[in-house]
């Protein structure tokens, strides 16, 4: 039986609905799933290009890995990174709030099209797609779109489970 989430930007009252992928990334959906509700302040992305995530404290024990990995996510791509702390630069990880933290999950939605998972100082970061936003994708895209060109500030990105 399919699982599906809600994905909102709190502030701006927008939200979609995600399928999990449990066949593709059977690991990464249970993890998310037991999780939920999961929120965090909303970034934009800088490099990859139409991402909008938050950073949240690492919520499983289980070591995810990578499954269905991609660095060139599409529209409705809904992704996980795992980053362990020094991966991250130190005045980002004080920006969104998570320096104190060893490592950190990223939860990231894509809502537009030619983005590359590519980091500077890293190289390529590959992520798991885990989820395919099913509905409301438009409208999410306009709201994530705002984010950028408005910014993130007072912006929360939640994740919930639908049961609808």
């Amino acid at each position: 039986m399919p699982r599906f989430l809600s994905i909102t930007l709190a502030k701006r009252g927008v939200s979609c609905v995600a399928e999990l992928l449990d066949k593709d990334a059977p690991r990464t959906c249970e993890a998310v799933w037991q999780a939920l509700p999961l929120e965090g302040p909303a970034q934009h992305a800088k490099y990859a290009r139409n991402e909008v995530y938050a950073m949240v404290p690492r919520f499983t024990e289980l070591v995810v890995g990578q499954e269905n990995p991609t660095v060139t996510p599409i529209p409705g791509d809904v992704v996980f990174f795992d980053f362990p702390g020094g991966m991250l630069d130190r005045s980002f990880k004080e920006d969104v709030g998570v320096s104190e933290l060893p490592g950190v999950i990223d939860l990231a939605i894509f809502y537009g099209r030619n983005n590359l998972l590519l980091n500077g100082d890293v190289g390529w970061v590959p992520g798991n797609v885990y989820g395919t936003i099913v509905e409301g994708l438009a409208d999410m895209a306009e709201a994530c779109h705002d984010v950028w060109r408005s910014g993130s500030i007072g912006e929360r990105l939640v994740y919930q489970r639908n049961t609808s």
